[in-house]
């Protein structure tokens, strides 16, 4: 009987300590968000470019998942980088245009995670905050950022914009200006190492947003300029023999910075793992939009073609995702938030309108989502109206690229059989239900935004903004 009671007391023991490590609360995880500038999806070594040298990422992309249908629905900065803070779409929170400012009553990533108990950072590019009327781009880019327009960030190492990626400013806390020691990547990354070691007992969100590889293509450290000073590079097929020369110049310089930026990852992943915060933090590494580079003849951003719209996109998250997997579903900046504070077991605004990817990425989940949405509701500065800039709506599929502008249908890509986007197939005979099924895609997320697709003064007048330059000239 002794032994019987012993046994059962023994088992309620068992029994009590297992309930009691089921109740065990989850771990808080980390978050580090890695955000470069102009970094097209194109040129990786993972993915195939067997000339830019990138070997922290191609090993980070074996660790993580691969969103291999990542897409920046209004390619270009200020756009981008608002709909990643608000996981809304650009006619929802306004910044369609660059240098405007992010309204402060919008309910951003950092403050939820804030609200949650987490210590939140953010080091390098803003580029959301805008400036007072009757100032410059250049002007205005340079001054401080007020604490109550910084979104729920506390660390605040922060330059609205610049380009000078050399002894470069920011603001600290207190809005005093400093300047980053040399190339303002790798000071920068000494910064984000810094704040990971001092809050290594604590749940924290930390964004690094680096400048490069954005213009000027030749300002990376002497050392990776010279891994490629005498390199033949080949282009895609899709730029002109007119363009070579100067396609090959720039792209020498654009990939010595990827080369800088893919050490800069090397130390934040050493980092991680030195701290033995690996497990538990969830690492992104992203870029804004793409860069064009004499593609199709074109240059820089906002463009609908696959250079400018299509990005890098990896989580890795050792706890919960397979590592060296691909989610192939599109995915675009609204479901950034949203997916990260799913994975993060935290509370998802109503305000956000992207999807959360958690049940997708864990595998309990299937998302009917097969369409990403691309706008451009007001072309301005490099592909201003003069340059050839024309307001578009469009949507990228797994397969096709399809894209309307004021007129009526622009462009139709079959992209599995035409990746580099050289024969133009809208309204061809082959091609017309295909055609007619992305359109009714996109009526569908046009109509779901109330996006009436209008000119874009239209646009300027509704959210009381100034044309820059000569922007509005037709």
């Amino acid at each position: 009987m002794k032994n019987i009671l012993l046994l059962t007391g023994l088992l309620l023991i068992v029994s009590c300590k297992s309930k009691k490590e089921l109740e065990k609360p989850i771990k808080a995880p980390n978050v580090v968000f890695v955000l470069t500038d102009q970094w097209r999806a194109q040129d990786l070594g993972f993915v195939g470019n067997e000339q830019v040298i990138t070997p922290a990422i191609d090993e980070l992309a074996k660790e993580a998942v691969v969103f291999t249908n990542a897409i920046s629905n209004l390619p270009v900065c200020t756009p981008a980088r608002a709909s990643l803070m608000t996981g809304k779409y650009p006619l929802s929170h306004g910044l369609f245009y660059n240098d405007k400012p992010l309204r402060t009553d919008e309910n951003c990533i950092a403050e939820v995670y804030k609200e949650n108990g987490y210590q939140t950072g953010y080091i390098g590019k803003w580029h959301i905050n805008g400036h007072p009327r009757g100032m410059t781009n250049t002007q205005g880019r340079g001054l401080p950022i007020k604490a109550d327009r910084r979104q729920g960030f506390d660390l605040w190492k922060v330059c609205e914009t610049t380009h000078n990626y050399n002894n470069s400013i920011y603001f600290d806390e207190n809005n005093v200006k400093h300047k980053w020691e040399g190339y303002d990547a790798i000071a920068q990354t000494k910064e984000a190492v810094k704040y990971m070691q001092a809050n290594k007992e604590n749940p924290f969100v930390l964004f690094v947003a680096y400048g490069p590889p954005h213009a000027p293509y030749n300002t990376a450290p002497q050392k990776y300029q010279d891994m490629y000073k005498y390199m033949d590079i080949k282009l895609r097929p899709n730029v002109p023999e007119d363009k070579a020369e100067k396609a090959k110049e720039e792209i020498r310089g654009y990939y010595a910075h990827m080369t800088a930026l893919d050490d800069c990852i090397a130390e934040l992943q050493k980092e991680i793992k030195n701290l033995g915060l690996e497990e538990n933090t969830i690492f992104v590494f992203t870029s804004d939009h793409g860069d064009m580079l004499y593609s199709h003849s074109e240059i820089k951003k906002q463009k609908p073609w696959e250079e400018s719209i299509h990005i890098p996109f990896i989580l890795k998250y050792p706890a919960k995702l397979k590592a060296g997997s691909q989610m192939t579903k599109m995915f675009s900046f609204p479901d950034i938030m949203p997916t990260l504070l799913g994975m993060s077991n935290l509370p998802i605004p109503d305000s956000v309108e992207g999807l959360n990817y958690t049940g997708q990425l864990l595998g309990t989940q299937e998302l009917s989502v097969d369409a990403a949405l691309i706008t451009c509701p007001v072309p301005f500065h490099q592909w201003k109206y003069k340059n050839g800039g024309r307001e578009f709506r469009g949507v990228r599929t797994e397969k096709y690229t399809y894209v309307k502008d004021l007129n009526g249908p622009w462009l139709l890509y079959d992209n599995l059989n035409d990746p580099y986007q050289m024969n133009n197939v809208v309204g061809k005979e082959g091609y017309k239900t295909i055609q007619a099924d992305l359109e009714v895609k996109l009526k569908a997320i046009l109509d779901k935004q109330g996006d009436q697709f209008l000119p874009g003064e239209e646009y300027m007048k509704k959210w009381n903004y100034q044309w820059d330059g000569s922007d509005s000239d037709k």
